[in-house]
């Protein structure tokens, strides 16, 4: 049976007959869950913690959020106990309460719609790429792994020069990612490259194979490619297109 023929068979009235009741009052599980996160930069902001604890300003530096408003927001997050104030040394940071990370499938989702089907994803250019780009891509990059490859164990470094450069880890294991700042000692592959050209590589924008033949990226190690485990811009995911060959059939 549909929602939608559950749902009127549910209500015992016809349209129109129904009173119009406030939206508190209505039990409708989406309309609830946003009440509580549907707040504009709450999930951004649950994004970047679940990489860890993060301070004031290193929030800023990644989402560009006005001061007041970001204040509001981490506030308001700790009244619903999403987040948290913890020390770190000498400073004060942020991190997220054992509820905030239940959110992780929620963000992870709305992570991979983009990708996959956003309009907006597919007017990604290299012209928009800024000194943030870099580090937002590879720390995206647990939300984007491909659920249509085999379990498998491999540690990508990258090294990436120029503005928004830096070193970063990217392990793959038993169908998850983690990311780390820094070099790892006995990386598997290892890329390096300016960072918007590993942008471009990374978004699928620029073919990598094409890039490394130019000598804008090279890669030492084994065969695996960061291609292989996660997804990329405009690329539908494998059930989305074995449905699409199904129905042209």
């Amino acid at each position: 049976m549909s929602a939608r023929i559950a749902s009127s068979a549910a209500s015992g009235v016809g349209p129109g007959q129904a009173s119009i009741r406030k939206p508190g009052g209505i039990f409708d599980p989406v309309a609830r869950a946003l009440d509580l996160i549907g707040e504009r930069w709450t999930l951004v902001l649950v994004r970047h913690l679940l990489m860890g604890p993060l301070g004031f300003q290193e929030l800023r530096q990644r989402t560009g959020i006005a001061p007041r408003v970001l204040s509001n927001r981490l506030r308001q997050l700790g009244d619903k106990g999403f987040v948290e104030p913890v020390k770190q040394g000498s400073r004060s940071a942020y991190a997220l309460t054992e509820m905030g990370r239940t959110l992780e499938p929620i963000v992870a989702a709305i992570a991979r719609w983009w990708v996959f089907y956003a309009v907006e994803a597919r007017q990604v250019g290299g012209d928009r790429f800024t000194d943030t780009s870099a580090q937002s891509i590879v720390e995206s990059l647990p939300f984007l792994l491909r659920d249509d490859r085999p379990p498998g164990d491999v540690t990508f470094e990258l090294r990436l020069t120029g503005d928004g450069g830096g070193v970063w880890s990217v392990r793959v294991r038993d169908g998850e990612a983690t990311v780390e700042a820094g070099f790892v000692p006995g990386a598997d592959v290892r890329y390096t490259a300016d960072a918007q050209v590993w942008c471009a590589v990374a978004l699928g924008l620029v073919d990598a194979r094409d890039t490394v033949k130019r000598g804008l990226m090279t890669k030492e190690g084994g065969r695996q490619s960061l291609a292989w485990f996660f997804h990329q811009i405009g690329e539908p995911p494998r059930r989305t297109r074995a449905a699409s060959r199904k129905q042209k059939e």
